[in-house]
């Protein structure tokens, strides 16, 4: 008979400890061990660190996290210390928490554990971020609360120079913005269109999304829009912001307004992404956008609502995404209809091939495989004209790729900015 002497529960679980908390904190504990508490430390090793922290279900990072927002609500304080200290500079590097990180657990704690535990959880974090924040790089500067913004949302603001253009600004979360990326929307959306793709996107960069000009909290001036209008609004924009040259990212009637931009304001624009979109309509089509009109005018946007939603989305996402596609169609028939029959026109006069080989910036061009509204074919001559262009087709995409397709759109925008 057999016996190993090797306690594998306690030697498992002793690694995890070390892993998360640190060497030297874990060394420091074992040597202060007495036969008063040594048992208790073997307890703890090998039924918290290892039946716990050794279940591969939840990454250690998750379990990190966990630890911090149950010992603050219960005012665990020396355990809230001994974690804050280990998450921002102890164990596996790949284990550890950022202090961003640390500071969104300590606010969605405060939502569901209370303000108060929230203070005090803030106030022995950052006395912790005082002490070891030269060693881990990053410092504590002063920051009036009303500079501050919601970072999936950004600084929300409107244009000086008119009209009006209601913008939100996304820092980038790294400190250390590559660029400023614009976002520019479709017809009859608003910047809300963007969200995910932008705070994706808002980690490395710089992220500014508009509403055009008669859309969403933008100025809707009663006349009818050309496209060289859209794409003055876009450079007075960029250049109120002082955040040229840009990379512009458009779809549909955005994508439109980047052709024309990267035309008449080349200086403005480094890398350019036009989405869903085309150069030019046959003259049968712009007849079709002048009835559009004709019919907002006198009957209202409502009358078209439904007809839009199935050019944006194919039957089987209006099947599927019954709610994402009504939460589309209340922002349409929400749209100023002067602005929108305005935006129409500009949208359905759209003439830029004859002049696209005068744009000069690397340039993806992504098409959906179902649109009907601009169809690959579209694509592929804006791809023929531009020095250069890439085209990209995305499977099971309609008009509104970036809502049919989300990681398959946000995939291809992220090979191309890092290519």
């Amino acid at each position: 008979m057999t016996f190993d002497a090797t306690n594998h529960d306690f030697e498992r679980g002793l690694k995890n400890r070390r892993e998360i908390l640190g060497d030297a904190w874990v060394d420091r504990s074992l040597d202060r061990a007495t036969n008063f508490n040594a048992e208790f430390q073997e307890l703890i090793t090998r039924f918290a660190w290892n039946e716990i922290w050794g279940r591969p279900g939840l990454e250690k990072k998750t379990r990190r996290a966990m630890v911090l927002a149950i010992t603050m609500a219960l005012g665990r304080w020396e355990e809230f210390e001994l974690h804050v200290r280990a998450a921002l500079a102890g164990g596996s590097p790949d284990t550890r928490l950022t202090p961003d990180e640390l500071k969104e657990i300590l606010i969605q704690t405060a939502i569901y554990a209370g303000v108060p535990a929230a203070n005090t959880g803030f106030t022995h974090a950052q006395a912790i971020l005082k002490e070891i924040g030269a060693d881990i790089g990053y410092t504590l500067s002063p920051l009036q609360p009303d500079h501050t913004c919601h970072p999936g949302i950004g600084h929300e603001r409107v244009t000086q120079s008119k009209p009006g253009l209601h913008y939100t600004l996304r820092p980038a979360r790294n400190g250390q913005a590559r660029q400023t990326i614009v976002l520019s929307h479709a017809l009859g959306c608003d910047l809300t269109m963007w969200d995910r793709l932008a705070n994706v996107l808002a980690a490395e960069f710089n992220v500014v999304c508009y509403d055009h000009r008669g859309h969403g909290a933008s100025d809707a001036p009663a006349q009818m829009y050309t496209m060289a209008d859209l794409s003055d609004d876009a450079a007075r924009l960029i250049r109120e912001l002082d955040c040229g040259p840009v990379i512009w990212i458009g779809l549909s009637m955005g994508g439109m307004v980047g052709q024309e931009l990267a035309i008449r304001y080349p200086e403005l624009i480094s890398k350019l992404v036009i989405a869903n979109s085309t150069s030019a309509y046959p003259d049968a089509v712009r007849e079709v956008w002048q009835q559009r009109i004709a019919t907002v005018q006198a009957n209202g946007i409502e009358v078209i609502a439904d007809a839009v939603m199935e050019r944006y989305f194919h039957a089987g996402f209006r099947a599927e995404r019954p709610a994402t596609v009504a939460s589309f169609r209340r922002r349409l028939v929400t749209t100023d209809p002067e602005g929108y029959v305005g935006c129409c026109n500009a949208v359905g006069t759209v003439d830029t091939t004859a002049r696209l080989p005068q744009v000069k910036v690397p340039t993806l061009v992504i098409a959906g495989e179902l649109d009907q509204g601009a169809p690959v074919s579209m694509s592929e001559t804006m791809v023929a004209q531009i020095p250069g262009a890439k085209l990209a087709v995305l499977a099971g995409a309609s008009h509104l790729a970036v809502a049919e397709q989300p990681h398959a759109f946000i995939e291809t925008v992220q090979q191309f900015l890092n290519g």
